[in-house]
């Protein structure tokens, strides 16, 4: 494991994982408790499209079942495309996610069937209508 040897090494000062390259779940807690033990916080990387929806649990099992604090308990948030997710993320006015209140959130990446319909490679509307856009794929 790449974070094992980077924490034992003292490298870094902070763990930013990326949960869609890890092996799944299990590695991430594997992570969030070696870098409990080593004192790093972890900051989950959600800069893609459906990351910060699919994260928001990883930061949750973090504070309630690892660290105990959101002293040093940072999620990065992208502020665009949730608009195509049925359940998107949502920050509160201090700057931090919401939990989920409904069981689907949370880990729910569910997009919109007119987004999946719009974006579809290579006969989605969208790509359709910009025909040059398509051409550089």
């Amino acid at each position: 494991m790449v974070f094992k040897q980077l924490l034992q090494a003292e490298a870094i000062d902070v763990a930013q994982i990326d949960s869609c390259r890890l092996a799944g779940v299990s590695e991430v807690l594997a992570v969030l408790l070696m870098a409990a033990k080593f004192g790093v916080p972890v900051c989950p990387h959600a800069g893609g499209v459906g990351l910060c929806e699919y994260v928001i649990h990883l930061s949750l099992i973090d504070y309630i079942a690892v660290s105990g604090t959101m002293e040093r308990n940072v999620l990065e948030f992208v502020d665009h495309l949730h608009e195509h997710f049925i359940y998107p993320c949502s920050i509160n006015k201090n700057g931090r996610y919401n939990v989920p209140s409904n069981p689907d959130e949370g880990y729910s990446i569910q997009m919109h069937n007119t987004s999946i319909d719009e974006y579809k490679w290579p006969n989605g509307s969208y790509w359709v209508a910009n025909p040059k856009t398509n051409a550089a794929y």
